[in-house]
């Protein structure tokens, strides 16, 4: 669990005192992020990849909607909803594929600044949500 709460895969995230952060991994050789924690690096294929707490922050770098149900494996919710799906550049480290909290394109633009939360993605059978990372608009 990650701020009392169920992921879809703990092995993502990290707590920090600002909140839940996404877990990525350095290569010491050449300095490259990656983001899901990797141990090789994809830049200059080296082994030497250390843990690290990846930016909370970041800018919203380019975005769309998903506005029909992804096909198979697809385990959200059997009443789908549209949704904004996004990268979003966190500074000095990497761009990551990321949900949008916001789904309404008059609210968003390429450069706004973004914070990670986590937000419910699918239940975990008994009703109880499963959260996945997401990100939101912040005033700057």
């Amino acid at each position: 669990m990650i701020a009392g709460r169920t992921t879809v895969d703990d092995a993502l995230f990290v707590e920090t005192p600002e909140g839940p952060a996404l877990r990525g991994s350095r290569c010491a050789g050449c300095g490259a992020h990656t983001f899901p924690v990797q141990d090789g690096c994809p830049r200059c294929t080296g082994s030497s990849m250390v843990d690290v707490t990846l930016a909370r922050t970041g800018t919203l770098w380019s975005w769309t909607s998903q506005g029909f149900t992804p096909k198979a494996p697809y385990t959200g919710t059997a009443a789908y909803e549209p949704y904004a799906v996004a990268y979003v550049e966190l500074p000095g480290q990497l761009i990551v594929e990321t949900r949008l909290v916001e789904t309404d394109p008059e609210k968003l633009e390429i450069g706004m600044p973004m914070e990670l939360v986590l937000t419910p993605f699918r239940d975990d059978g008994s009703g109880e949500p499963v959260h996945t990372f997401a990100f939101v608009g912040v005033s700057s």
